[in-house]
């Protein structure tokens, strides 16, 4: 399975507490520079890039980004409305016209430039919601959103290429409207409604997490309605939007999704595993490195896994025996 990685890895890491963040040093770095720092320290590990528009990758730093890139490619194109100010109260869902206008228009920006690169591209709308009850008139900030998504996937049709949708329930805004796998389910109904059929789900495992959405049981789902379409691998505690290391916690749910994964066939139709990671503390290399190689070895005892013999226990949801099958792929 080809790779990619957000390019955010490699950034200052800001936090509420510490606004300038706990690695200063790469406050100032142009993104070219990090570019080339990511791809002279990880190399091959990571096939592909992705960045968000247009903070990370524009039309004015286009060309330094593809020299720094050395031949990787740029997979997706993310919209990057939840860093603006402008677009506190949201973006597709503000009720001031002028201010959803600039967002509709920023977003087809990036829509047209993804189809200029034969990129994707990933709407993540962590602006898109309320901080209190009675703030929002829901129905009418559900039409805009929806509505603002269609536009953005109609510009992408257009192109040949796909929109991912990725859900989060909490952060920036405390309350996302898309929060949950079923409500990315229901924006995808919607406009399926309308005829959009170039839409598709980004996994953010972490996201997932967050939620108690079991991983291998949505990779299943997803695949079945033919609605895969990304991967955002990380891990993390379940409480916030960690983006630690893949591996480092939740094993069994991530070995279970790597089989699942496997199941699916994800990864032959030109799907790649991105890694979303936010590397706080550790050495951003080291960290993504880490990661790629620790789902390098959970893929590799889930293709071990008897998956007759547990398809056999699967069949009678024998647990005790599905766990035998699953401990016998790691040595035991």
């Amino acid at each position: 399975m080809r790779t990619s990685l957000g390019i955010w890895a490699f950034g200052p890491m800001v936090t509420r507490f510490v606004p300038g963040g706990y690695q200063p040093q790469w406050r100032d770095e142009p993104i070219p520079e990090k570019v080339h720092r990511a791809v002279d320290g990880l190399g091959e590990l990571i096939d592909d890039y992705e960045f968000h528009y247009p903070g990370e990758l524009n039309r004015d730093n286009l060309d330094d980004v593809r020299g720094a890139l050395d031949g990787h490619g740029i997979y997706c194109i993310a919209s990057g409305l939840h860093v603006d100010p402008r677009f506190a109260k949201g973006a597709f869902t503000s009720l001031d016209d002028s201010v959803r206008s600039e967002a509709v228009r920023l977003c087809l920006e990036a829509a047209d430039l993804a189809g200029e690169l034969d990129a994707q591209m990933i709407i993540w709308p962590g602006g898109e919601g309320y901080n209190y009850p009675f703030q929002v008139p829901y129905a009418e900030v559900w039409s805009r959103l929806l509505d603002g998504i269609a536009q953005v996937a109609e510009r992408l049709a257009q192109h040949g290429r796909l929109l991912f949708l990725e859900h989060k329930n909490s952060e920036p805004a405390m309350k996302i409207h898309m929060s949950n796998v079923g409500m990315t389910l229901h924006v995808i109904s919607k406009l399926r409604e309308r005829g959009i059929d170039n839409v598709k789900v980004n996994m953010d495992w972490q996201h997932l997490i967050m939620n108690g959405e079991n991983l291998g049981e949505y990779v299943a789902l997803l695949a079945a309605e033919g609605l895969l379409g990304h991967q955002h691998a990380n891990s993390g505690w379940g409480t916030f939007d960690d983006d630690n290391m893949v591996g480092a916690t939740r094993f069994m749910e991530t070995l279970e999704l790597a089989l699942e994964l496997r199941r699916a066939n994800y990864g032959a139709n030109g799907e790649r595993l991105g890694f979303d990671l936010y590397p706080y503390t550790e050495d951003q290399v080291a960290s993504v490195r880490r990661s790629v190689l620790q789902w390098r070895f959970i893929d590799d005892v889930a293709s071990r896994i008897d998956e007759s013999a547990l398809r056999e226990a699967q069949s009678r949801k024998d647990a005790v025996r599905a766990y035998e099958i699953v401990y016998a792929a790691l040595g035991a």
